[in-house]
């Protein structure tokens, strides 16, 4: 059986917090089968190889935060264009001529989106950090972008893959909730904006938060940790023997990164290429 170890308690402690991201929070959701192989289980079992929609995402990001450390005057689609080279992952593609199309797919991507925008107004961070905790959780997670705008704070989201986000997605995220969150209490300052920005096509959807919004998604947060901190106490006893940790078979089986180590997940269909995520109709 495998064991963590446990934080040591003793009579009249408080209960400790639970400490977590909101990635490690909504994939208790998604399958608490991945939920227990990617945070859990120790040695982890392994996680296929890197998909190339991923290679694109995480090329697009680094391009997007370097920019900003770039002079105002380099701030061209030549030096774009050179950030996307150094950035650029190959990895996952089918062949090289698949990876050079999407190198220049992304180029053109970042290089259109960036001119929709103020690229001499800095933003406040960029990849920042931010924090917060309640009675019973603490949670933190990074922010793809912080801007601040007429006095108040703004999270930005960049989006990559083929589904272009809606307001309802902006609105529904716990991930964006959390943040405007933490970076209000980390920075001491009003944060009830959040924003996607789907850099495949410039556009735009946000979400106006309230207080009492903010509140209900912290109430959601700390619903989840809570059933989080008995089912890794339950591991803890038993590992992988707990009825816990149950595979949720879906339409993303076939693109899990654990999918070699759950029958369950591999009877949802064969699995999705390395580049699937690239192709329309997949």
């Amino acid at each position: 059986m495998t064991t963590q170890p446990e934080q040591q308690t003793f009579a009249g402690m408080p209960t400790p917090l639970y400490t977590a991201s909101p990635s490690r929070l909504l994939a208790w959701l998604d399958c608490p089968r991945r939920y227990r192989m990617q945070y859990l289980d120790r040695p982890r079992p392994a996680a296929r190889a890197q998909r190339a929609h991923t290679s694109v995402g995480i090329a697009t990001h680094n391009a997007l935060r370097d920019f900003w450390d770039l002079p105002h005057a380099d701030r061209t689609p030549a030096g774009v264009a050179a950030l996307v080279r150094t950035s650029w992952i190959d990895v996952g593609f089918r062949d090289a001529e698949q990876s050079a199309t999407w190198r220049l797919k992304v180029r053109d991507g970042v290089t259109n989106y960036l001119r929709g925008i103020d690229r001499h107004q800095q933003p406040l961070g960029i990849e920042r950090s931010v924090s917060l905790r309640t009675d019973s959780i603490a949670v933190t997670g990074r922010i793809d972008r912080l801007d601040a705008r007429d006095g108040e704070l703004v999270v930005v989201d960049y989006k990559t893959g083929r589904h272009e986000p809606t307001e309802t997605d902006a609105r529904t995220s716990l991930p964006l909730a959390l943040y405007a969150a933490g970076a209000s209490r980390t920075m001491r300052r009003p944060c009830f904006r959040v924003e996607l920005h789907h850099i495949p096509t410039g556009n735009v959807v946000a979400h106006e938060h309230t207080p009492e919004s903010l509140q209900r998604k912290l109430a959601e947060a700390e619903s989840i940790a809570r059933d989080l901190r008995t089912a890794d106490a339950e591991f803890r006893e038993q590992g992988t023997e707990s009825p816990r940790f149950p595979a949720r078979p879906s339409a993303m089986c076939p693109w899990c990164d654990y999918r070699a180590h759950c029958e369950e997940g591999q009877r949802m269909g064969p699995e999705k290429s390395d580049w699937a995520g690239l192709e329309t109709g997949t």
